[in-house]
């Protein structure tokens, strides 16, 4: 038997037909009902086979007296249909007595999906309402059809049809069949934008979630019409312009059309910008007596003579919201109110305390997580049952809920509770997988290729916890790394950060050495203010140089080298510490021996002696952030101040200071304009010095134009006949750079190509490692002319200018520079070409 139902776009285009003669049933008792409606009345069952009689009497609800009057029949039937039991329901009457017929609905014993390619039977079977071993509902049938086009539409494809059919089978069972065809996607083939005139539409293109199909739509998938998400874009846009001054702006709509020539949508975003306002005047007005408004000034986030924010005005009142509730005031409410000056495109903005109304929570509901433990969810919140009813916390917690990236969706609404100053907070949650195994792959110049495989879930157990383990694989790198982040230590909203690993760093073109590190590192991160956070940590591990004998083999021999003035052990092992840096077999103390085939740098070979070295080092950063985008920034500043404190116990003391800003503007054109600094100072303590391997290493990550480890002091011992110049380092560096970001116009927006220009300079000096073999410091003595290490450690301002190529593409993002250097180092290496990225998949 077909039920004939057919899903084009989502709906129904031809109704399911099925038989239940409940109009006919109706009308006939609506006929007979005053020879029931006088006399007491018995209640006969008949035609049912699962269903008990009593159960069907039961919908029949008679009168203290056993009579049923007219409206308690109507309620009745009424009650049995729609149940969804019965494909017919009849009431007859017989003398005193009413007779009701049923047949029963059958039962489905199978439920299958046929044609369903890109949708597993699981996830299927998992979105519908019927049920194997339960009761055929024809309503029931139609509306899980839709819901099988619904999850078709989510994924892009429009054109799908779903035929339900339902086979008999003996023993009044049916097996219920449907039938997929689930078409192609549809994706969006134009965005355009109509009344913008303030910003172009390459834009307003960045601000959107939707994209336009191209040729590498297949690896992503906002390309598909959603019109959810069309929406969703519409507010972006909204938001978007009253972050920029447009207070006036309004979207009007989202016009989409599908073109059957494009087989895909077209959409067209209709705006009304308005005027651009800035801000005249800030005061601060309070209702309240003991509460002075001008106290909260300093939590404001507008300026005077700056472009109006919405998104910065929304903020200052949620900080001045929950510091007036800690003053005491529970109650008070904040209110900002605007007074547009349309001559002079000003707005002046007003604060306004006043005492609200005095609600407050009764409790908070919680619907939708089915993985997710509740306290995980009311940790969110900064108030609780029994607590004032405060709108600017009920917020928060709503946008800290999506910050946790556990949810598709949150919505928390407010009902009334059990009286009229009761309220109850309904906290809707859809949930989202968290867990992520990702191949990830690269090339870089300097890194070479590396692999990493990985396995991670954000909220482990349920529990709102964070976990990681990854192993990587590359041509000069390899290791392990297990990460584990509770981020409610002890119930404090802050986060524990337990990290332990193991890294191999192996030899290359520029550096003759390896080292292998183990460690354990614990961190404590404090969130004190949305812009601003505070990490504390403590580093513990052990180190050690790996060197092959190629570049060690004047290690220990002494046989031909200065046994001519001086042949005593006593004397090696004293001043020289067992190592002869000539070996050379001439009698002359100025030969070069081994260093003719290549030699590792003097502080090197020095740490490969001393084995592995314990470091133990407690630090912090403090970050300030107020990018618009942390992947893809155009405005905003970021700051990271670090600081590293090592000799709570370990082998090694130093202090380590280093600081980096970027600010990101955007100008015109969407060309986007970027300053950094950078700077970092080494300090040493106890009079032991620095390892070299402590030390700063810099190249294209201070001045691009250079290869890494390019910059800074280098080995130069005998550097005309084999030594490898290896790379020293430097206690103080600083670095300053300007670059300019801009699209390519006549791309499409979605190849995600951007160019850029610029021009760096900076310097890394002053080594303080080790510079003799003698155990007393000697360096260059009559004894030992040649025994000190020889090395260039000029402070030269090293500068490049440059172009590059950015590309967010589908493999990650790529970057691709060449510069060329201006000034340099006598020794400094040159890279003037260099690329790197990579991704996961």
């Amino acid at each position: 038997m077909k039920l004939g139902v057919s899903m084009r776009g989502g709906a129904l285009a031809a109704p399911i037909v099925f038989s239940v003669s409940v109009a006919t049933t109706l009308a006939a008792v609506l006929v007979s009902w005053p020879a029931f409606s006088q006399a007491q009345v018995s209640i006969a069952v008949e035609g049912n086979r699962r269903v008990e009689a009593e159960t069907i009497r039961s919908y029949f609800k008679p009168r203290p007296d056993g009579r049923l009057n007219q409206a308690e029949i109507d309620d009745g039937l009424k009650a049995l249909v729609e149940t969804g039991l019965f494909q017919d329901v009849k009431i007859n009457q017989a003398g005193s007595r009413f007779v009701v017929t049923v047949v029963e609905n059958p039962v489905i014993g199978r439920i299958a999906f046929e044609g369903n390619k890109k949708v597993k039977d699981d996830q299927l079977s998992a979105e519908i309402q019927s049920k194997p071993r339960g009761t055929l509902s024809r309503p029931m049938v139609q509306s899980d059809a839709q819901r099988i086009a619904e999850i078709y539409r989510r994924s892009g494809r429009y054109d799908v049809r779903v035929n339900p059919e339902v086979i008999e089978q003996p023993n009044n069972r049916v097996n219920l069949i449907f039938t997929i065809t689930e078409g192609s996607k549809t994706g969006v083939k134009s965005i355009e934008f109509i009344g913008n005139n303030a910003y172009s539409s390459y834009r307003l293109r960045d601000v959107i979630k939707t994209r336009e199909s191209n040729l590498l739509s297949f690896l992503g998938g906002n390309d598909l019409y959603d019109p959810d998400r069309i929406e969703a874009d519409r507010d972006l846009i909204r938001r978007f312009y009253l972050k920029n001054g447009y207070a006036d702006v309004h979207v009007v709509a989202a016009l989409t059309e599908y073109d059957p020539e494009k087989k895909g949508f077209l959409i067209t975003f209709k705006i009304e910008e308005g005027q651009q306002y800035r801000v005249a005047s800030v005061e601060f007005q309070s209702g309240i007596a003991t509460l002075d408004g001008n106290s909260l000034r300093k939590l404001s986030r507008i300026n005077v003579g700056s472009l109006y924010n919405a998104e910065a005005l929304e903020k200052s009142v949620e900080e001045m919201q929950i510091e007036t509730s800690r003053r005491g005031y529970a109650f008070a409410m904040v209110r900002p109110r605007g007074d547009r000056n349309f001559e002079t495109n000003t707005v002046s903005i007003v604060f306004t305390v006043q005492e609200g109304p005095r609600n407050y929570v009764e409790r908070i509901d919680i619907r939708g997580n089915h993985r997710t433990r509740d306290y995980v969810i009311r940790r969110e919140f900064d108030l609780t049952e029994g607590d004032a009813y405060n709108r600017a916390l009920v917020d928060r917690a709503e946008r800290r809920l999506n910050n946790l990236d556990f949810f598709k969706s949150v919505k928390i609404t407010a009902e009334p509770g059990s009286s009229s100053d009761r309220v109850i907070l309904v906290v809707n949650l859809e949930e989202k997988s968290t867990g992520d195994f990702s191949v990830s792959g690269g090339y870089s110049t300097s890194d070479g290729a590396l692999a990493e495989v990985s396995i991670s879930e954000r909220n482990f157990l349920g529990r709102g916890l964070y976990a990681k383990a990854a192993v990587t694989y590359g041509q000069y790198s390899r290791g392990l790394t297990l990460s584990y982040v509770e981020p409610y230590l002890l119930d404090y909203r802050v986060a524990l950060g337990l990290d332990a690993f193991y890294k191999e760093q192996l030899a290359t073109s520029t550096t003759t050495y390896g080292t292998k590190t183990i460690g354990f590192s614990p961190r404590l991160g404090f969130t004190l203010r949305e812009d601003l956070s505070l990490q504390l940590r403590y580093s513990i591990y052990q180190q050690q140089i790996t060197l092959t004998d190629a570049y060690n083999n004047c290690n220990n021999n002494t046989s031909n080298s200065l046994l001519a003035f001086n042949p005593t052990p006593a004397y090696i092992s004293s001043v020289l510490g067992g190592v002869d840096p000539t070996n050379s077999s001439s009698s002359s103390y100025y030969g070069y021996g081994c260093y003719s085939d290549g030699e590792s740098a003097l502080p090197v070979r020095k740490e490969l002696g001393n084995g592995a070295v314990w470091t133990s080092a407690i630090g912090y950063n403090l970050a300030y952030n107020t990018l618009d985008n942390n992947k893809n920034p155009t405005d905003g500043l970021l700051i990271d101040f670090k600081q590293d404190y090592a000799g709570v116990g370990g082998d090694v003391k130093y202090l380590k200071t280093s600081i980096d800003a970027k600010y990101y503007t955007p100008l015109v054109a969407n060309i986007v304009g970027l300053i950094r600094g950078q700077a970092g100072i080494l300090n040493s303590f106890g009079g032991d010095g620095v390892r070299m391997l402590d030390h700063f290493q810099m190249g294209p990550n201070l001045v691009r134009g250079f290869a890494s480890n390019g910059i800074g002091a280098r080995d130069l011992t005998y550097y005309n006949l084999g030594a490898t110049g290896d790379a020293l380092g430097g206690t103080k560096y600083w670095g300053a750079s300007a670059e300019l970001q801009m699209p390519f116009w006549f791309l499409p927006k979605e190849v995600g190509l951007k160019g850029s220009i610029y021009a760096d300079a900076g310097s890394l000096w002053d080594y303080k490692g080790p510079t003799s073999w003698a155990a007393t410091g000697e360096v260059n003595s009559p004894a030992c002319p040649r025994c000190g290490l020889q090395y260039d450690d000029g402070n030269q301002i090293r500068s490049s200018v440059g172009v590059g190529l950015i590309w967010a593409s589908p493999f990650g993002p790529l970057r691709f520079d060449y510069a060329v250097p201006l000034t340099k180092g006598k020794y400094d290496i040159v890279q003037q070409f260099k690329f790197g990225g990579g991704t996961s998949f």
